[in-house]
């Protein structure tokens, strides 16, 4: 199956005109928000940043919470609100593409238990990872795994209201066919796409954008493109967008910073370049 293949589950129904709302990921922010680099960043400091930015949310990654108590959450939850900042999302850093055992069964603990942090930090979607083809597996038997992880994390996605966002991150999520290959055998109104813009290096990177964009639930937005065979590059942010407009995309563009620059001279940058192509649109 190519880049243009047909895929049996239908894509996101909207009805209504296309819509893209800005967010950033806490990930951008990864040294900070870990003291790696000073000023260390608190969460609440994160989502101060967001708010400075003018972005309509922030995505508050599971990695960079030092208390994940209920009260902790629901404090930087209120801090998020009183900004007049959604939460676009969560992110759980878990392995799917595990046998069945122990190891594997922590995996799934862990998201389920992101969930219910997510539900109560008022995110509306989970960004889960699917995982790499484990020694001696082939791609079929990783695939298997993970649909049944997911599988196994659904009823609780539904229970707390909070919907699973599959990403392409590389693994058995490599191009736009694999990944959509596993969101079409599970087939659930509770798992979707997270869209990840530099995560996909074959040679025709954008082809791939284009093909998966209609599934997408939210989408993470990175600054640079590495094509298979070309030279890595600046994203072409009009492009982007157009393909996101061409899919009726509706919802968050969560800026994903992991290039060289430093974040707190970056990260305005790009979203000055993203709400110029915006506006041309």
């Amino acid at each position: 199956m190519g880049a243009d293949q047909a895929y049996p589950v239908t894509p996101i129904n909207r009805r209504f005109a296309p819509s893209i709302k800005l967010s950033c990921c806490a990930y951008s922010y990864r040294d900070y928000l870990q003291g790696k680099q000073q000023p260390a960043m608190s969460m609440e400091q994160f989502v101060d940043t967001c708010a400075e930015l003018g972005l309509d949310a922030a995505e508050l990654t599971s990695y960079y919470f030092n208390d994940t108590s209920e009260p902790y959450l629901h404090q930087v939850k209120r801090h998020a609100f009183l900004l007049g900042l959604d939460v676009s999302g969560s992110a759980v850093g878990n392995t799917f593409t595990l046998p069945p055992g122990e190891k594997r069964d922590g995996q799934v603990a862990m998201t389920k238990e992101w969930i219910a942090r997510a539900a109560v930090l008022g995110a509306p979607c989970l960004r889960i990872f699917a995982g790499g083809v484990p020694d001696g597996a082939t791609l079929e038997q990783a695939r298997a795994w993970c649909i049944e992880c997911i599988q196994e994390c659904l009823p609780v996605a539904e229970q707390y209201g909070v919907m699973l966002a599959l990403e392409n991150h590389g693994g058995i999520t490599d191009t736009a066919e694999h990944v959509l290959a596993i969101i079409t055998a599970v087939d659930s109104d509770w798992l979707g796409l997270n869209l990840d813009t530099g995560n996909f290096h074959t040679a025709d990177p954008y082809a791939e954008l284009a093909a998966a964009a209609p599934y997408a639930i939210t989408t993470h937005l990175k600054s640079e493109m590495h094509p298979a065979g070309g030279a890595a590059g600046e994203v072409d942010y009009a492009r982007l967008i157009a393909i996101l407009r061409a899919a009726n995309y509706r919802g968050y563009l969560s800026l994903e910073y992991e290039a060289a620059e430093d974040p707190l001279t970056a990260v305005p940058k790009v979203f000055a370049r993203v709400r110029e192509a915006l506006a041309r649109g």
